[in-house]
């Protein structure tokens, strides 16, 4: 049975094409991976089917009493609720129906007999609808859910109001996954999940019985999960069985075979163009001139797809620091409370350290704790000398109303503005996306500009928060091969053991130090 039907559907933004005649459908049960690089528009995709964007051209039609769950990171969770109302909410149509049922209990004595026999029937069918939804268990599956994605270890009394994003995040996940609906649409779900957690999510969705929708830059978690996937690329919108790495081989395929023939063909139309150009003069052969450009006019020209711009991180690098790169001693981390016991680091120059563990122990505050962006409960931090240090925020909150040219612009003032184009392009952004604002930009783009800053910047200490989040795959791997030929230090959090393990010299496992007070 189809769910979702999208026909002919064409998008864009000013001059920018992002769909182009595109159809989708989507059958009962379907698990599907929406995959494709920044910019290509998948959160766009999602936007349009949930009808927060209306399209310039196409249909999209829904399954009639079809229920959709969105991952909406912008939802607004109102200050006075705690996580366990947030998580109960999930279940507000099965208490509405048992306050419906408790109305006509209210209504029975005061009845005919015809009329009491009615209200028993309706009683009856909503009491069966409670018990077929397991409404007597919400509680245990509510510390369920909490517990697999580690909100039990926050406090489900905590107010969702004083919330950080990553924990807001998993709040409306764990709803979302609480409302099982028909189908889920999940964009980016693993971003503020650690390792244990996503684990977690994977089992979850393996045992999904209903259909999902997910955008992922996550390979191995994407393989676990999907048995479908929809690539997004020049505008198109292609449609492949099995997981990602079964798309890759049939893709790398395909483009190969379509290269081949377009090889062929321009052989062809050289050879006849030739052959027209030497023999339309010639009375003898004119005709066969004129039939050989009849077959040229006629001819389906192959067009391969402009090769987008792969990008390239080359660290600029410093002089080399002192061999202390920073010291702590009996640090203790936190705002209003203390997040770790008294803490004695020691990082040396050529170290590469991940930093591993359940988000909300400290992880970044301790990262802002060694470069002074905040001060410790107690304790103090020694930096080391001659540090050049570049910083990658996990999130910039703030809107950016800046064109990328300006925002490299302010940083390297010095440069020409073919350098600051150049430098942009590098790191996979086309000119399009160099002379748009910032705020239009995917969560991928930005962080490409954002990188752009960092490897322009001299440094020998990278500092970096969750790099990878939003990042497509061809940026990953090129930001892993740089990291790993960097020849400064690397301090990293990264919930991706297939990113951070080929690049680190050390991991500190930050649970081994964490009091677990929120």
């Amino acid at each position: 049975m189809s769910i979702l039907n999208v026909q002919n559907l064409s998008h864009g933004f000013g001059d920018r094409a992002i769909f182009n005649n595109v159809s989708f459908r989507l059958l009962k049960g379907e698990h599907i991976g929406l995959i494709g690089a920044n910019g290509e528009g998948k959160s766009t995709f999602m936007n349009i089917i949930t009808g927060k964007l209306q399209p310039d051209e196409g249909k999209v039609e829904w399954a009639k009493n079809v229920r959709v769950g969105y991952l909406d990171q912008h939802a607004i969770l109102s200050k006075g609720l705690t996580i366990r109302d947030v998580l109960k909410s999930a279940f507000q149509y099965l208490f509405d129906l048992e306050a419906e049922m408790n109305a006509l209990f209210g209504k029975m004595g005061d009845v005919s007999p015809e009329e009491l026999e009615v209200l028993l029937e309706e009683t009856g069918t909503i009491q069966d609808l409670l018990n077929n939804n397991d409404f007597y268990m919400i509680d245990a599956k509510v510390e369920e859910v909490a517990r697999g994605l580690g909100l039990d270890e926050i406090g489900l009394e905590r107010d969702v109001h004083d919330l950080s994003g990553g924990q807001r995040t998993k709040v409306l996940l764990a709803k979302l996954l609480l409302e099982k609906p028909d189908i889920l649409l999940l964009d980016e779900p693993t971003n503020y999940l650690d390792e244990q957690h996503i684990e977690w999510l994977k089992r979850y969705l393996q045992n999904y019985e209903n259909a999902f929708i997910l955008i992922s830059h996550d390979i191995p978690f994407l393989n676990s999960v999907i048995n479908l996937i929809y690539h997004m690329n020049n505008q198109e919108l292609t449609r492949y069985v099995g997981d990602y790495d079964n798309f890759l081989s049939i893709y790398e395929m395909k483009k190969q075979q379509l290269e081949a023939a377009y090889k062929k063909q321009q052989q062809e139309i050289a050879d006849l163009k030739d052959f027209v150009a030497r023999n339309k003069a010639r009375v003898a052969t004119r005709n066969m001139a004129m039939s050989r450009q009849k077959k040229l006019d006629k001819m389906d020209v192959i067009e391969l797809a402009p090769e987008k711009p792969k990008p390239e991180f080359h660290f600029k690098e410093a002089r080399t620091a002192g061999r202390i790169i920073f010291e702590t001693k009996d640090l203790v981390i936190g705002y209003n409370e203390p997040l770790s016991k008294p803490l004695n680091l020691t990082m040396e120059r050529g170290q590469k350290i991940s930093l591993i563990g359940a988000n909300g122990i400290g992880k970044t505050t301790l990262l802002r704790s060694i470069l002074g962006e905040i001060t410790p409960v107690s304790g103090s931090v020694d930096l080391g000398d001659n540090l050049f240090i570049g910083y990658f925020e996990q999130e910039i909150k703030t809107a950016n109303y800046n064109t990328c040219i300006e925002e490299i612009w302010n940083e390297f003032p010095s440069f020409t503005q073919y350098e600051v184009r150049s430098a942009l392009a590098k790191c996979g952004l086309t000119t399009k996306h160099i002379e748009s604002k910032v705020e239009v930009l995917s969560g991928g783009e930005k962080a490409k500009v954002r990188f752009c800053k960092l490897i322009n910047k001299e440094t020998n200490v990278l500092v970096l928060d969750e790099p990878t989040n939003h990042l497509d795959v061809d940026a990953k791997e090129e930001l892993k091969r740089a990291l790993k030929a960097y020849r400064g230090s690397i301090l990293l959090i990264s919930h991706e053991p297939d990113f951070y393990r080929d690049i680190v010299t050390d991991v500190w496992n930050c649970e081994t130090w964490t009091t677990k007070v929120f």
